[in-house]
């Protein structure tokens, strides 16, 4: 059982704000008190560069960065030299776009999406099936699902890629993702997984899943932004091109070729994200000390009960009652999302509406977008009752006028 009052000990974001009702974790969680002082840390007392330096501040710090590629790959269970350090899973996701995609995918070839993708899932595939004449093709969802036997339907011994989220950031349904890995790789086709609405509340074991590419962010964990984990099987990381070059991936560099590291460091150019890369194994290891299992639980608990209290009110419209994961997103009838939202910001509640970087869905569902409510480890059952409350008043607002 997860103590809530205890965990919000470790965000101060809730001493300035202790009425903060907190409701947009899908897209971007409130920032550990231990992740903040990380990152202070390194600033303050070190702030050198890693990989270069032959003295003590260098070294420590170098130690430091790659200490979290092991916090990281333990926590996905993967191995360190397969886990390459982004911006975050856009940045990751257009890597793998760019490098494996404009290389690899040729006229005709056949790539596999879905309308549940957020935009930094589908769009660099358009850009490649465009730019390659290949054929980009969308699973057919049924109750807004992807399920196996749609899947199916689009897979054939054309297809090369299949690029789907685990876990949809408007919906909040798990995709089948383990069985789709395995009928992929039946015909010879990579899956690329964008996990940013999956890793910081499941557990995620990519062996288990055996799936080639995986991708998150570490701001939706607690984490630092500007800073993402791009997960791939390591002789697919060996064989594929890095697309960002200079300082610290380069072995050699002549007038008329050059040389690479080995992953992941060909992918990791420059100077990277330092103190956020270091500060990410502080959210790593809050989250493994309450337990992913616990996280879940408490999250689907009081999705559960906001999906009971918000079928009592009349005019809402929710079009994901059935998911298993702490995600909502629904309507207030003959109400913009945007306009509701202004109606849970009086009341300190912090929601989400709009089209999520999600349009495709919205399109699906024929709508211009969606109020969402997303639960963590730090909301508890008053949040509910206060985000519920907000929901009445606003659909008793909203009814006076003829929308």
């Amino acid at each position: 059982m997860i103590d809530v009052k205890e965990i919000r000990k470790h965000f101060k974001v809730y001493e300035k704000y202790p009425d903060l009702v907190y409701l947009d974790s899908a897209a971007s969680a409130l920032k550990l008190d231990s992740v903040v002082k990380s990152m202070t840390d390194y600033m303050q007392f070190n702030g050198s560069n890693v990989h270069r330096g032959v003295y003590k501040l260098s070294y420590d710090a170098t130690e430091e960065y790659e200490s979290t590629r092991g916090v990281v790959a333990n926590f996905i269970n993967a191995k360190s030299e397969e886990i390459v350090f982004t911006r975050g899973t856009t940045d990751s996701l257009n890597m793998l776009a760019q490098s494996y995609g404009l290389n690899n995918i040729n006229e005709g070839d056949e790539i596999i999406s879905s309308v549940l993708e957020h935009h930094s899932s589908q769009m660099p595939w358009l850009n490649v099936a465009n730019k390659k004449k290949a054929v980009l093709k969308y699973v057919n969802l049924i109750d807004n699902k992807i399920t196996i036997e749609e899947f199916k339907k689009v897979l054939s011994s054309k297809t090369k890629v299949v690029a789907l989220t685990h876990v949809s950031n408007v919906l909040g349904y798990v995709t089948p993702i383990k069985e789709i890995i395995k009928l992929a790789h039946e015909v010879g086709a990579i899956v690329i997984v964008d996990a940013a609405q999956s890793v910081p509340h499941m557990k995620v074991d990519v062996k288990d899943l055996d799936c080639d590419f995986l991708a998150f962010s570490g701001h939706k964990l607690m984490g630092p932004t500007g800073v993402g984990v791009l997960y791939g099987k390591k002789k697919l990381l060996d064989d594929i091109e890095p697309v960002d070059f200079g300082g610290d991936m380069a072995e050699d560099v002549y007038t008329d070729h050059m040389s690479y590291k080995d992953a992941p460091y060909k992918f990791e150019a420059g100077t990277p994200m330092i103190a956020e890369v270091i500060a990410l194994k502080e959210a790593i290891k809050f989250i493994s000390s309450i337990g992913l299992d616990n996280i879940y639980e408490h999250e689907l608990k009081l999705k559960n009960l906001a999906i009971e209290k918000l079928s009592e009110i009349p005019n809402i419209e929710i079009y994901n009652k059935d998911t298993s994961t702490g995600v909502i997103s629904f309507n207030i009838k003959g109400c913009h999302p945007h306009d509701a939202a202004s109606v849970y910001d009086k009341n300190n509640i912090c929601i989400r509406a709009g089209h999520h970087c999600a349009e495709l869905i919205m399109h699906h569902l024929q709508v211009v977008g969606t109020v969402r409510a997303s639960f963590y480890l730090y909301n508890d059952e008053n949040d509910v009752y206060e985000f519920v409350k907000a929901t009445k008043e606003a659909v008793e607002f909203f009814s006076m006028f003829d929308l």
